[in-house]
């Protein structure tokens, strides 16, 4: 599926190229629109966000009260939405786990259309990894101001399908920048499976980003999974984000190489999913900036 954009409407057909994944053409939003949207400047503002398709849960207690809210539809989702929305206008790129992209629990709205539209994002993509019909389009979710050179949607392997990551790259430079969104299995066994198959993915790039659910820690992440094997580093190293109304546990996470320096980093305090958002402002070295005179 490829990426869409918010004019609507192109789709170009897709062709397996490997078992694990497709890969599709970008286009722009609007190609009479004169927008840059090229990466030429220095800085990039990151998001992850694992959304709970637009539930709003304070209370572990949530979970079992609100639990119809997986399959129905709800009158306040779209609130929460909203929620959500409003601090999107600070970033430049955004990944999302657990959205829906369209069924009766959501009201048959996208929400990753939703939120590109409510921040005004000329580019978005969903990818959906568990498809249940018109009762639920489990998906992950990418929001840019920046149109990729290139975008792949992996499957991610593990004996229960339903897990996945987008790779996006970014730059006409001399070199490029690749991003990485995922959310990962909550067991350790199946995690490190995935973490073998996303090193691989990136283990010839120099400019890379791990974002998302990572559901473990990062201590975990880079010294007991594939990943200890890569320079990978984490911006947000031991800062909580689950559950979201009294953090105990590192679950989301921006992992990137060296040569990418940080500027800020944090935890947003937004405790209207169960998760809370991380972000991270990263320097963009000068050789994947697309050039004037490119």
């Amino acid at each position: 599926m490829p990426i869409r954009t918010l004019t609507g409407a192109i789709r170009r057909r897709l062709h397996r190229q490997r078992c694990h994944f497709r890969s599709g053409h970008v286009q722009k939003a609007d190609p009479g629109q004169q927008v840059d949207c090229r990466l030429s400047k220095n800085t990039l503002n990151l998001l992850s966000f694992n959304i709970q398709v637009g539930i709003n849960t304070q209370h572990y207690r949530h979970y079992l009260t609100r639990s119809w809210q997986h399959i129905l539809p709800h009158a306040k989702r779209v609130n929460t939405l909203d929620k959500i929305a409003s601090v999107l206008p600070d970033y430049d790129l955004v990944a999302l786990q657990e959205a829906d992209a369209g069924s009766i629990r959501s009201g048959f709205i996208n929400q990753t259309e939703y939120l590109a539209l409510k921040g005004h994002f000329p580019y978005w993509y969903h990818q959906i990894n568990r498809n249940l019909g018109k009762l639920a389009q489990h998906s992950n979710g990418l929001l840019s101001r920046i149109e990729p050179v290139s975008l792949e949607d992996h499957k991610l392997p593990g004996l229960i399908p339903g897990r996945g990551a987008i790779v996006a790259r970014f730059g006409l430079g001399a070199e490029t920048l690749t991003v990485v969104m995922m959310h990962l299995a909550l067991s350790k066994r199946t995690r490190n499976i995935q973490l073998s198959y996303i090193r691989d993915l990136v283990q010839h790039c120099q400019h890379v980003v791990l974002m998302g659910d990572m559901n473990t820690h990062a201590d975990q992440l880079l010294n007991d999974s594939p990943l200890k094997d890569t320079d990978l580093h984490a911006a947000h190293w031991g800062q909580n984000t689950f559950p979201s109304w009294q953090p105990k546990r590192s679950l989301d996470h921006i992992l990137i190489s060296p040569s990418l320096r940080v500027n800020r980093f944090g935890v947003i305090n937004l405790p209207i999913t169960d998760h809370l958002p991380v972000a991270v402002e990263i320097q963009v070295p000068d050789s994947i900036l697309i050039k004037d005179n490119w």
